[in-house]
């Protein structure tokens, strides 16, 4: 598995992103309120795709050498989770993989919205696999843009304006070079589809 991850590629995806966040952070000020221990990005599941998928594989890789015990509590974790999540989940609970019909898609949005993420260690509130973390987690606080307008995480930005808001968007891949390195992954993993992270740390 490690050979079919694209390290190189991904990094530069990462460092563009971490660049976008750190800018957005500094327009943010004060607004901008994560902290290390603050969890609210991390309960309730979300779609991942096989390139976060495959990063998170890596990371736990990496985590089970430099610190076992720690590593072996995240695939524990994942494993409860797998169980407590796999009689409603929205897919092939064999593979992991998400439906993407419309009725499946309107299952997920009330699927497991109190489920921490297996990664989080519930004693310090603070991601097991931080640097290995999905796209979505690297993203979530600043305004970002989507189908549904500009989202923000509900904990920051009180008392700032529509306007002081949309001033701090953050554009996180601005040309797209995840689809890319998403396409590449599906093609040497022959694996398309999107899951969630208790499904892909339980493996």
């Amino acid at each position: 598995m490690p050979k079919l991850f694209p390290r190189a590629k991904d990094q530069a995806l990462i460092q563009i992103v971490d660049s976008a966040l750190a800018e957005a952070a500094r327009r943010s000020g004060e607004w901008l309120v994560c902290r290390p221990g603050c969890t609210q990005c991390c309960i309730g599941v979300f779609p991942i795709n096989q390139l976060d998928a495959l990063r998170l594989r890596r990371g736990l890789a990496e985590l089970g050498r430099r610190a076992p015990e720690r590593a072996d509590r995240v695939r524990e974790r994942a494993r409860e989770a797998v169980d407590r999540l796999t009689p409603n989940f929205p897919g092939n609970a064999v593979s992991g993989l998400l439906d993407e019909d419309d009725a499946s898609a309107a299952r997920f949005s009330e699927f497991a919205n109190d489920e921490p993420c297996p990664a989080l260690d519930p004693e310090t509130g603070n991601c097991e696999l931080y640097e290995s973390r999905p796209m979505t987690c690297r993203v979530f606080g600043p305004p970002v843009r989507s189908e549904d307008g500009l989202g923000v995480c509900e904990l920051c930005y009180h008392g700032a304006s529509d306007e002081e808001i949309a001033a701090c968007e953050m554009t996180p891949d601005p040309d797209d070079l995840e689809s890319a390195l998403l396409k590449k992954v599906e093609d040497d993993t022959g694996v398309r589809g999107d899951t969630i992270i208790a499904f892909c740390l339980a493996r």
